[in-house]
């Protein structure tokens, strides 16, 4: 299959989200004297923009590629919230929050960069337990109301409350009882969930390392990659394991194998912040529309590769997409 003819059959996809909804901001300055006060630079601020993180991230990939996406989280109405809600709409997304009103404020991550070098970044949020939005009686005939239609649900778990083993449950069962639903997951080792059974995982090589029960970092771990893919294949026997391997590319696993390492597309790395989250959308997407594992991740590395490019937390360009695959 082309992937032209894969990219057109996106137009016909809805597909729900649901995971941390976050805020990036960046502050982007310039430094040319330290401080008086303390051996620290003085950052002069020369402008601040936003984009959406997290889960929001995955949904605004998703609305980018020309799904029709849904976006269940946590965001309260404060500041942050209107934005990243403002964001969201306005190019597409359907935003759905059980606490709305809720007094926990919406997750920020705040970088400072300085001639294309991150100095700091800055997070303001409120405990784990605090984002969960399952606590409402009616919350999973909610959820149902939502998936009903869908061609997949993305889990996007940033480890900031919103996706518990419960939900994962409620969900993995429900996908069994409506086959039709893809479910994806991007996890995050440090929840120490159990994703059973999803229909696609995507960590990275780090995380890969901590699903399969190691202890040591990407860095220094001896371990093989097929010593890995065959570990999280025995506990959480995912169909399709993608796991991103940086500016080594990506391993596509099957059935605890790898089937075949693709390499980086990517030609200039600026930022890689937002380049899982256009990985996995990229990939469901393409499945949900026909396409094989290998032809899904390929047009998922393209996507990644185009992101990367760009500094800041960007969503793929649909056009910057085609171009990068001619």
């Amino acid at each position: 299959m082309e992937f032209t003819s894969i990219l057109n059959r996106f137009s016909g996809l809805r597909m729900l989200v649901i995971g941390d909804i976050m805020l990036d901001h960046y502050i982007w300055g310039d430094v040319t004297r330290i401080s008086p006060e303390a051996p620290v630079p003085i950052v002069n601020v020369l402008r601040d923009t936003y984009s959406a993180g997290g889960a929001a991230n995955v949904a605004f990939n998703l609305a980018n590629l020309g799904v029709e996406t849904s976006l269940l989280g946590y965001y309260a109405d404060d500041e942050a919230g209107k934005r990243v809600e403002a964001i969201l709409k306005t190019n597409g997304v359907k935003v759905y929050s059980q606490k709305h009103a809720g007094k926990n404020p919406t997750i920020i991550k705040t970088r400072v960069v300085v001639k294309s070098q991150q100095l700091c970044r800055i997070d303001r949020e409120s405990s784990h337990h605090e984002y969960a939005i399952e606590n409402s009686d009616k919350f999973f005939i909610y959820l149902h109301e939502l998936l009903a239609g869908k061609d997949a649900v993305i889990i996007s778990d940033y480890a900031k409350g919103v996706v518990t083993q419960s939900l994962v449950n409620h969900i993995i069962d429900y996908s069994r009882d409506h086959p039709e639903l893809l479910v994806a997951i991007d996890p995050k080792p440090s929840r120490k969930l159990k994703y059973q059974n999803p229909a696609i995982l995507t960590p990275n090589r780090t995380e890969a390392l901590q699903l399969a029960g190691y202890s040591g970092t990407s860095a220094d771990d001896p371990r093989s990659l097929e010593d890995i893919c065959q570990k999280i294949h025995q506990l959480y026997s995912p169909i399709l394991l993608v796991i991103t391997l940086g500016s080594d590319g990506m391993a596509i696993c099957e059935k605890g194998e790898i089937i075949k390492i693709l390499p980086t597309v990517a030609r200039e790395v600026f930022d890689v912040s937002g380049a899982g989250d256009t990985v996995i959308a990229t990939i469901t997407a393409a499945l949900s529309a026909g396409a094989n594992s290998i032809d899904a991740a390929k047009l998922a590395n393209f996507a990644a590769g185009t992101v990367v490019a760009h500094m800041g937390t960007v969503p793929v360009d649909i056009d910057e997409l085609k171009l990068s695959l001619k």
